[in-house]
Parts: structure tokens; C-alpha cells; sequence
């Protein structure tokens, strides 16, 4: 597993954990029905813009600085999509630390597309039409999320 960070979902190969639960916090950012991912530096995947929540952060404010931080967009809206907090969803980082992880997903709203940039985290950021994006290499820990989201199923879902 060294060099990359592995995600694991209901998979009984995934490493134990070596810290305590993480919490992190998810954005749906849309623009004209295609939704803004972005490809990883530290894995080969596509990924939903994301990120942990700081001890003295509020799940918004660490909300809109992941964003800012891996795009450059501003938050100017955000609606609760779901919880996601299966304790099989698992991080292992390259360093070796080894997190479960509860993910909060919001649907967020930007105030202008117009500073959009890839940060150092991503090599790319792109927005997918939504039929693409279950074809793509994703994240384990994100993939149930982007289904539901695709099902259109009632939110928030509450995990």
C-alpha cells in the first residue's frame, strides 16, 4: 500500500484502523447537471471535493474551507445531502495512518464558477455528466454516496 491512499467499503481485506473515527465533510457541487470531481494526487481516482474536519471547525466552516482549499469556489449555500457512517468505511493513507471515517455530504452552492482551480491535493478537477460518473475509477468510501445521489432517493439520508 505504500505511495497511494486506499478506500475500503465493506471489504474484509481492509487494514485496522489506528486512530480514532475521523469525521469528514463532502460537497455536491453541480453546474448545468454535471457534478464537479476532482482526480486525486495522492490516488488514481476520481473523487467528490472532500475533506476532514478540524477539532475547532464547525461542520460548515470546514465545509467551505475544503472547498475553497481544493477548488478555488466559494461557498455561498449548503443543504445537508446525508450521513454516511458505516463503520467499514476506511482511509489508509501512505504516512500509514489508518482512519474509519463519517462522512456529512452537502449539497453546496458556489458563488461564481469563475475562480475554479485544481489545488496540490488534485491533479484535475472536471465536472461529469451524471451517467459518466458511476463508469469512473472512484473512491470506495465515496462510490454508495454517488449512487444515492444518482438514485435521486429522499434526503438526507441519515446513516
Amino acid at each position: 500500500m505504500a505511495g497511494r491512499t486506499h478506500f475500503f467499503h465493506r471489504d474484509p481485506a481492509a487494514p485496522e484502523p489506528n486512530h480514532p473515527r475521523t469525521l469528514s465533510v463532502i460537497a455536491l457541487i453541480e453546474q448545468d447537471g454535471s457534478l464537479l470531481l476532482e482526480r486525486r494526487t495522492d490516488a488514481p481516482v476520481w473523487s467528490l471535493i472532500a475533506g476532514q474536519v478540524h477539532d475547532d471547525e464547525t461542520l460548515t466552516d470546514a465545509l467551505r474551507r475544503e472547498v475553497h482549499e481544493e477548488t478555488g469556489l466559494s461557498v455561498s449555500g449548503c443543504e445537508l445531502f446525508g450521513t454516511f457512517s458505516d463503520p467499514t468505511r476506511i482511509v489508509a493513507y501512505p504516512d500509514g495512518n489508518v482512519f474509519r471515517v463519517a462522512s456529512f455530504v452537502y449539497t453546496v452552492a458556489v458563488e461564481s464558477y469563475a475562480g475554479l482551480r485544481a489545488s496540490f491535493e488534485s491533479e484535475e478537477l472536471h465536472f461529469f455528466p451524471r451517467a459518466e460518473i458511476l463508469s469512473l475509477d472512484l473512491p470506495a468510501t465515496q462510490r454508495h454516496i454517488l449512487e444515492r445521489v444518482l438514485s435521486q432517493a429522499p434526503t438526507p439520508h441519515l446513516e
